[in-house]
């Protein structure tokens, strides 16, 4: 699972919201709820990679928010 307190404040951070994030990756925002809190679906590298360009996340941050869905694989 990953760290969503952490990767909420950096959406906050960024000015955007869930939904804002959501359609820049190209999911719903129902989705993304999903793969965040990993209830039914699964939160894709990809998905992780591409969240982290949006909100511009140094290597640091990627390892604190996804480190922990990294070690479930």
């Amino acid at each position: 699972m990953i760290n969503v307190n952490k990767l909420k404040g950096k959406i906050v951070e960024n000015g955007l919201s869930v939904a804002d994030v959501a359609k820049a990756i190209g999911i719903g925002t129902a989705s993304l709820y999903r793969k965040m809190n990993g209830k039914d679906e699964t939160m894709y590298v990809k998905d992780a990679y591409a969240i982290g360009q949006l909100l511009h996340l140094t290597t640091e941050e990627m390892n604190a928010i996804f480190l922990p869905l990294i070690s479930q694989i």
